[in-house]
């Protein structure tokens, strides 16, 4: 294996839960997905006019503009600033996760023992971080359930339509949670992984040679060890960047249905 592995590995891991965004791309399509169920009111036709044509969430303040005392429309525009709030928060804990130092260009095979026993330290670290976020995450997301729920019971918008709407929202959070769920877990055992790969680094320094970039052991042991700790690295860096191919279907498809919904079709 060459004596800088993460090279090839660093642009599928170094990014900062970039699946956050889904957030507020989603919330206006799952609420406004309710106009199809609520009755053929003034207001409801209203609304899904107003919506009409708009490529993103982020143009219902337009429509909010144009219809200024329309309580649906007020509520989506106020369930897509939660979302985005929860985005903000949620982006900033995942980039709290990994220790500035991991990010770094890091040579293996010039690393001296310190700084390989200081990037094993930075990488329980990151693991310990990833682990922790899920249960954070999700009471970023409660929070926000929290307060769309009381934005809508004080508009005086009927129960039912409230309970339609929250009912939404909480399957978009079980979409997420799933999610972030599934991304946290991988990066706990990609960190786990690559501790463990500089752990047999950290024992056996001084006794490997660098030679054009690969390690070179005395004894086969040694190797094959090395051998299952770079393996075990490799896969879970797989893991994350299937991962991250997931995150992007997901946003596509969330953005295709918010189109399909403004449209009526």
């Amino acid at each position: 294996m060459a004596s800088d592995p993460n090279a090839k590995t660093r642009v599928r891991i170094a990014f900062l839960f970039l699946f956050v965004f889904v957030i507020a791309l989603s919330v206006g399509a799952y609420f406004i997905a309710d106009l199809s169920k609520l009755q053929e009111s003034i207001a409801a036709r209203e609304s899904r006019t107003a919506l009409q044509g708009m490529a993103d969430s982020g143009q219902i303040d337009e429509a909010i503009r144009q219809h200024p005392a329309n309580k649906f429309l007020q509520l989506v525009a106020m369930a897509t600033r939660a979302a985005n709030e929860t985005s903000a928060a949620a982006e900033k804990l995942a980039g709290e996760i990994e220790p500035p130092a991991i990010s770094g260009a890091i040579n293996l095979g010039a690393a001296s023992r310190s700084d390989l026993e200081g990037l094993r330290r930075n990488l329980r670290t990151a693991e310990a971080n990833a682990t922790a976020f899920l249960p954070n995450y999700v009471a970023l997301l409660k929070t926000e359930r929290d307060k769309v729920e009381k934005y809508a019971l004080s508009a005086h918008i009927e129960r039912d339509t409230v309970g339609r709407l929250l009912g939404n929202l909480d399957k978009r959070h079980a979409e997420i949670t799933a999610f972030a769920s599934s991304m946290s877990s991988a990066r706990a055992d990609y960190y786990r992984a690559y501790a463990n790969y500089v752990a047999v680094l950290v024992e056996e320094f001084g006794s490997y040679k660098v030679v054009d970039g690969q390690f070179i052991f005395p004894f086969q042991r040694t190797v094959d060890r090395y051998n299952i700790a770079g393996h075990a690295m490799t896969v879970a860096a797989k893991r994350v960047a299937e991962l991250e191919d997931e995150r992007k279907r997901l946003l596509k498809s969330q953005q295709e249905g918010w189109e399909r919904l403004v449209d009526g079709k």
